[in-house]
């Protein structure tokens, strides 16, 4: 019974996801994302691990899911065959749109920036790492992976990432729910669901650590249950599910995405913009230019940060500039962008929906620079692209159409002229 380990650059957590699988007295076979696709029709289960693929470059697990292994991926998992996605390996399921499998494996969730909060102040954002309990859900729908786990079973495991809130519609989390696909949910020691820090350890909705497909073969969890002799009824359970033989075959669910609008931004009368420039070499830049190219789409891609700042006064926006809070001057300068003058390039302006990032640089001005006269602080990223063949047809709708520069769940993407 092979199982392969599958592994993008950055990834890790592969030595503790052979173990686990030992342990499950399965065989662990390491698969590089580089090697020959053959080679995993030949397994009988696949683990996509955990770590920092391509250094969560444009945001975690986009760049692995549109790499060509998981195509391969896709198809034997329509066969039937277990697919488990483990922290990073969840985000590139997430990002696939294997999970939670909507038709045509349309992008219906996603997995974003951390949300911890207590008592209306922002604790932290980006990466966190700690020991979780998490449950079955009452709903859960029984699936490859909890054949040795009851409504009793509460695990402790670590959780380690920066990007594990789930966030989808309130329509999907209903269906979802309805399936029982919400398979684990983050819970005190007594399995008690609340949904408040540290219980929830990044704010997902309904406290939602695991998702999985309708047929029930293809799970996206956070936590990290191969970390621990705690989370091996989870691959007992997989290798269990391999040696029953059985495949069921499911139409994909109800809920199906509306096409995603991009509206011309249009900057508040009352705010002032700034946008910052790596002085440095950008390789999220580069890594989205040379996904771009391998895909067939020969761009060039600049990124910049962008600040839309609200304040009293334009001494309070040199205040804020000099704190070095927004950008660092040892690496980033603030620039002006020129207009466009060509159709051969476009500019987009992606902003999160839940901006995090800008409520704590507000916090951090506020109540440690003593900064005065600040009144709201939005963050977003400035993508531009330019083509190199005038007559490639619609190259801006497909650039969005893999979504490598944002999900429309987590973000809003504007059109920057």
């Amino acid at each position: 019974m092979r199982i392969a380990i599958v592994q993008f650059p950055g990834s890790n957590c592969e030595r503790e996801t052979m173990l686990a699988v030992k342990r499950a007295g399965m065989e662990p076979v390491e698969f590089l994302w580089n090697e020959p696709r053959e080679k995993l029709r030949e397994m009988a289960g696949y683990i996509i691990v955990g770590g920092f693929s391509y250094e969560d470059r444009s945001r975690a697990g986009i760049i692995a899911a549109l790499d060509p292994v998981m195509q391969e991926i896709k198809a034997q998992s329509e066969s039937g065959k277990p697919v488990l996605g483990i922290c990073n390996g969840a985000q590139i399921l997430v990002e696939t749109g294997l999970v939670p499998g909507l038709e045509n494996n349309k992008i219906g969730m996603v997995l974003t920036e951390n949300k911890r909060i207590a008592n209306g102040k922002i604790l932290g954002t980006g990466y966190y790492n700690a020991w979780v309990h998490m449950r079955l859900s009452s709903q859960y729908q029984r699936n490859a992976f909890t054949r040795h786990l009851n409504a009793a079973s509460i695990l402790h495991v670590p959780v380690a990432h920066g990007e594990g809130r789930f966030v989808m519609t309130q329509a999907l989390l209903d269906e979802i729910e309805h399936q029982g696909l919400n398979v684990f949910q983050y819970c005190d020691a007594e399995g008690v669901v609340t949904d408040s820090f540290p219980v929830n350890p990044n704010g997902s909705m309904r406290n939602i650590a695991a998702v999985s497909n309708k047929a029930g073969n293809v799970m996206a969890m956070m936590p990290h249950p191969e970390r621990t002799v705690n989370g091996d009824p989870i691959f007992q359970s997989m290798r269990d599910y391999i040696a029953e033989g059985q495949t069921e075959h499911t139409v994909p669910l109800y809920y199906y995405p509306r096409r995603v609008q991009n509206p011309v931004y249009q900057k508040p009368a009352a705010s002032h913009e700034c946008v910052v420039e790596l002085i440095i070499t950008d390789n999220h830049a580069l890594t989205v230019q040379n996904t771009l190219r391998q895909k067939g789409m020969p761009v060039t891609v600049t990124r910049r940060m962008h600040w839309e700042i609200q304040c009293d006064a334009p001494a309070v926006l040199d205040q804020i500039k000099a704190s070095g809070v927004l950008f660092n001057e040892r690496k980033e300068v603030e620039i002006s962008p020129e207009p466009l003058q060509s159709a051969l390039s476009a500019r987009f302006l992606v902003r999160p929906r839940e901006d995090l990032l800008g409520r704590q640089k507000l916090q951090t001005l506020k109540d440690h620079f003593s900064v005065q006269g600040v009144n709201a602080i939005q963050h977003g990223v400035l993508w531009q692209f330019t083509v190199e063949d005038a007559k490639m047809p619609d190259w801006i709708d497909n650039i969005l159409q893999t979504n490598i520069i944002f999900n429309p769940y987590a973000h809003d993407c504007f059109q920057y002229n």
